[in-house]
């Protein structure tokens, strides 16, 4: 079955700055991404209706008349009722459009979609939507489990040889081609833990269910996961991490805090860089919201670091309860910066400078080129458009 994932416009935005270089259904959260999980569950391949300045990068439906909201996690229940839609057919989920089978009409852009009323919606409850970007940390450990059953499903564990490793619960404990365990202590009582293809866990790493790492990944000499931590491909990963998700291609690889956040792709977190991720008062976290332009009440005590795409921090940074950094920002020296950082910011907790764009598309070039990956023009529209998306909120005038 074939599909396409919509981005609500709403939910988008709310996702910022997560969103900004991705459709919805890109987020990950457990150990597949919201798209990924669709797939297995569908048995089919899904196409993307997105922004306009994303589109060129992420394939559009062509001939599908299925389309689901990118922002909800599939279940068995709510896969099954999604393929038994007849042509004409919505779900809803309180006021909040899941999937529509449109007869074949095809819509251009999300807004079209969301203007689009079908005459024969059905209610459906009991439904997980990723609505804010606390939700991603916050629904992971129970993604992880979701979706360690749906990739193990019917499949053998390569086996743990490695003697000095200490395992508990090992038939919670699934190893894919690969992998390199050694010395190594492996806790799944309190959730599964997943290692991706070829992934590692070197000497003296600890890491407590729920946890996936995934393929090609490293947790580094004497890491600290603490349960409900997800790694994407192609990561280095070390320290003390806890109920966090890293989305790939995403190096923090040395000691340091990092606590209910999530980061993005291709971002570096200097040595010893620390997250707070609870106010000494005890009180609600606030978020910059983008929707908002202001700060917003997540509802929860704890939170930590929200980082967009290619930002970089250098060592010994500290991040304020709540921070929220854009796409592209590079953040150093001493103190606390801004809880809000806009994309393309260079400076710290004595000020900011404009990272000029061809200095930012140089130095991704450099970065994606030594995983052999090639920041073509796409990815420099992509670019280009958030730069003059952001410009309103870099109020200084200097430029670096």
């Amino acid at each position: 079955m074939n599909f396409i994932l919509f981005d609500d416009a709403i939910i988008r935005q709310d996702l910022l700055p997560l969103t900004f270089t991705r459709p919805v259904a890109e987020v990950r959260v457990g150990i597949l991404t919201i798209a990924e999980k669709w797939a297995r569950h569908l048995g089919g391949t899904g196409a993307y209706l997105t922004q306009p300045y994303l589109q060129p990068k992420y394939t559009a439906g062509a001939g599908q008349s299925l389309y689901i909201n990118g922002a909800v996690v599939p279940d068995a229940e709510l896969a099954a009722a999604v393929r038994g839609l007849k042509p004409g057919e919505a779900l809803r989920h309180n006021g909040l459009l899941i999937a529509l089978h449109s007869d074949n009409l095809m819509f251009e852009t999300p807004e079209e979609l969301a203007n689009y009323t079908s005459a024969n919606a059905k209610a459906y409850d009991n439904c997980t939507v990723i609505r804010d970007v606390w939700d991603i940390f916050l629904q992971n450990g129970n993604q992880i489990r979701s979706d360690y059953t749906l990739v193990t499903a019917g499949r053998q564990s390569q086996p743990i040889n490695d003697r000095y490793t200490m395992v508990y619960n090992e038939e919670n404990i699934f190893v894919e081609e690969g992998v390199k365990i050694r010395a190594a202590i492996l806790n799944a009582e309190n959730g599964p833990i997943y290692l991706g293809k070829n992934s590692q866990v070197h000497e003296g790493a600890v890491i407590k269910g729920p946890f996936a790492l995934g393929e090609e990944s490293n947790v580094n000499v004497g890491g600290k996961m603490r349960g409900d931590v997800s790694i994407g491909p192609f990561c280095k990963v070390g320290g003390e991490v806890a109920a966090s998700v890293i989305f790939g291609y995403t190096n923090k690889g040395h000691e340091g805090y990092l606590g209910n956040s999530v980061l993005g792709e291709w971002i570096n977190i200097g040595a010893d860089t620390n997250t707070s991720n609870l106010k000494n008062n005890y009180a609600e976290v606030k978020v910059w919201n983008y929707a908002k332009g202001s700060f917003k009440s997540s509802g929860q005590q704890f939170c930590g670091l929200i980082m967009g795409d290619h930002s970089k921090c250098g060592i010994n940074t500290m991040f304020n309860t709540g921070t929220v950094v854009g796409v592209s920002a590079n953040i150093y020296g001493p103190g606390f910066p801004r809880q809000f950082i806009p994309s393309f910011s260079w400076g710290g907790a004595a000020g900011f400078v404009t990272f000029q764009l061809p200095k930012a598309m140089e130095l991704a070039e450099k970065v994606m080129s030594r995983r052999n990956l090639h920041f073509g023009e796409t990815e420099q529209n992509i670019f280009q458009y958030i730069f003059e998306q952001g410009e309103q909120y870099r109020i200084w005038d200097k430029k670096v």
